[in-house]
């Protein structure tokens, strides 16, 4: 029973976009996305998401006679996919659409309209830290039904932009079906772990515990 017991539910999770650039954050408000949305409504929108993979990238040597070595060089992160109601203001579809349409904006700023047929485009830079298209600071905590008396599970994406936003069905039927959206992820690495200072401080970053040290100490 204190194993089976107390097994993990599925349902009990929220994702946060945080840490939007302000250029891009004025590139969606100006298109009806407010902040309050980007960085708390949409997230509770999510109805369906993916705690994160990773795997090794592995380079066999066969330097000894009869056996292949592996070693592990690289370690690659699969994309994140999220899928989103959306509300009657299309204001999820729209965070997304301009989203993306901003990474591609840096031409903005020409004469020529969206609409015409010599628009070019240009590449933001990614990184910058006013204009960039990056997100720092997005999670997904997992966590329990009684969450005050469970250890949460936090990840934080790191690096985290859109790159691929799924054809979105709607047709005629009775009744009608409520219109969702899935859009998949690319982000540079994940933490597992709480990553705040006061974590750090307390030396719990990371699901570090705080007796960390005392243990390695034990086992020396």
């Amino acid at each position: 029973m204190p194993l089976m017991g107390n097994l993990s539910r599925k349902n009990y999770y929220q994702v946060a976009f945080g840490g939007i650039k302000p250029a891009l954050g004025a590139y969606l408000g100006a298109r009806g996305v407010n902040s309050f949305f980007s960085n708390n409504d949409f997230g509770l929108m999510c109805y369906q998401a993916q705690l994160p993979g990773a795997s090794l990238a592995t380079y066999e040597s066969s330097n000894y006679h009869g056996i292949n070595e592996k070693f592990a060089h690289r370690r690659v992160y699969t994309p994140l996919n999220l899928s989103f109601y959306c509300d009657n203001q299309y204001k999820g579809l729209k965070f997304l659409e301009h989203w993306m349409e901003y990474c591609i904006s840096g031409s903005e700023g020409t004469p020529l309209g969206y609409a015409s047929k010599n628009y070019a485009v240009r590449m933001q830079y990614p990184d910058d830290p006013t204009t960039g298209y990056k997100s720092e600071s997005t999670q997904i905590y997992k966590f329990e039904k009684n969450v005050e008396r469970t250890r949460m599970m936090e990840y934080s994406f790191i690096g985290l932009f859109p790159s691929n936003l799924s054809s979105t069905s709607v047709q005629y039927e009775e009744g009608g079906e409520l219109l969702d959206i899935t859009c998949s992820f690319t982000y540079d690495r994940y933490i597992a772990g709480n990553i705040s200072s006061f974590d750090a401080a307390l030396n719990k970053a990371n699901n570090l515990i705080s007796n960390l040290s005392n243990q390695i100490n034990l086992l020396r």
